[in-house]
């Protein structure tokens, strides 16, 4: 394997892209040695699905697209990005609030904390911002 590997999708900020990107993230772990099934890929598509979901709801229509991007680095760590063009950073939602919905950040806080990852957000040169997961990586063993 490559000391190497990225992958991105930018899809359009619409509630079908969120599926599309869980299936992008399965195709390209499953390329780069994670099958379909294990925790770890489990874990990828839970947080992916998340953030898209994020940024598809909560840009209000200030970012017509997303794009998510994977990094794989020496085979140590993944770094997961979801970005759009929407300045606000995600924040936590008051508990009355997270009755119906808002429970995404602290979701994904919990997922990447259980899985010895962090998480950070940056923002881009478009005023947008990019919610990062790194996680260590734990591939299956070759055969």
């Amino acid at each position: 394997m490559a000391d190497h590997h990225e992958a991105s999708v930018t899809l359009p900020s619409e509630a079908a892209s969120v599926t599309h990107a869980r299936k992008y993230v399965t195709d390209i772990l499953g390329k780069w040695g994670l099958p379909e099934g294990a925790d770890a890929a489990d874990t990828v598509r839970l947080v992916v699905s998340e953030l898209a979901t994020n940024a598809v709801q909560h840009t209000r229509g200030q970012s017509p697209t997303f794009t998510v991007r994977l990094l794989l680095v020496r085979e140590e760590q993944l770094r997961v990005g979801v970005t759009d063009s929407h300045p606000r950073r995600p924040r936590r939602l008051p508990a009355a609030v997270q009755q119906d919905n808002g429970r995404g950040m602290v979701i994904i806080r919990w997922l990447v904390a259980e899985s010895g990852g962090r998480l950070t957000v940056t923002p881009t040169e478009d005023g947008g911002k990019t919610v990062w997961i790194a996680l260590p990586w734990r591939a299956a063993p070759a055969a």
